[in-house]
């Protein structure tokens, strides 16, 4: 029969403080992942609020991607330069813009904490950089303005293929893990590639049959080609060694 315990057993000592409890963070995103949202947010608002309808068309022609303008037919202008980058932070509506950085926070934040802060910014403006020129490719001489960070982001999930999707979350934040996976064994994975069938699959349907709900204008499938394949081949070129054990 066992003893009955008295309540001062069941008691931590006075001395004795309790451990307290690890609370996870709602918000536990890398910082490049918040700023490139926040840059996008600043933007949006900007060019909805704090632009008239002549500044607005200004901010569209000098910000977003317009391939007719790499053409050749209508001179130099500085921002030549700058528009296959500063396009990649502009939306063209709510539902873009809200889209855009749901995926960029699932697909972003285990890239960022993969790569580090400076290697993902310049994966983020390599894939983005290459989703335009597969667009300007194709449609050379087209005028409507391009806009939205969809095509760095398929790049982010080309990278995420390569990774198997597998996220390592021991050191307190979710990272892809181990090395990137050969295409090889990318190719011959059921579940990675039952993924990238469906999102192809969605692209296209999406792209050229112009079904978005709640998104303006077509979707520029071949931009999300162009910065999945960058991501997809290119990702050695970004990831960092793993340590050895």
């Amino acid at each position: 029969m066992s003893e009955p315990v008295s309540p001062t057993e069941n008691e931590p000592l006075p001395d004795e403080a309790p451990e307290p409890r690890r609370r996870e963070p709602v918000f536990n995103l890398p910082p490049v992942v918040l700023a490139v949202i926040g840059i996008c947010a600043a933007v949006y608002l900007l060019q909805q609020y704090g632009l008239n309808e002549t500044q607005q068309m200004t901010l569209l022609y000098d910000g977003a991607f317009i391939p007719v303008l790499y053409t050749g037919q209508y001179g130099f202008d500085w921002f030549l330069f700058t528009r296959p980058f500063t396009y990649a932070f502009m939306h063209g509506g709510v539902a873009h813009i809200a889209i855009n950085m749901i995926w960029l926070a699932a697909f972003g934040s285990p890239l960022a904490n993969r790569l580090g802060t400076l290697r993902f910014a310049v994966f983020y403006a390599v894939t983005g950089l290459a989703s335009v020129v597969l667009f300007w490719a194709l449609h050379p001489y087209g005028e409507a303005p391009l806009v939205g960070a969809s095509g760095a982001i398929s790049g982010m999930m080309g990278a995420a293929a390569r990774y198997g999707f597998s996220i390592d979350r021991s050191s307190g934040k979710a990272a892809f893990a181990g090395e990137p996976l050969s295409i090889g064994i990318v190719l011959r994975s059921r579940g990675v590639m039952t993924f990238l069938g469906v999102w192809m699959v969605i692209n296209l349907a999406t792209g050229l049959l112009g079904f978005a709900p709640g998104i303006d204008g077509q979707i520029a499938w071949e931009a999300h080609i162009g910065g999945f394949i960058a991501g997809f081949f290119g990702l050695r070129f970004f990831d960092r060694p793993t340590a050895a054990a």
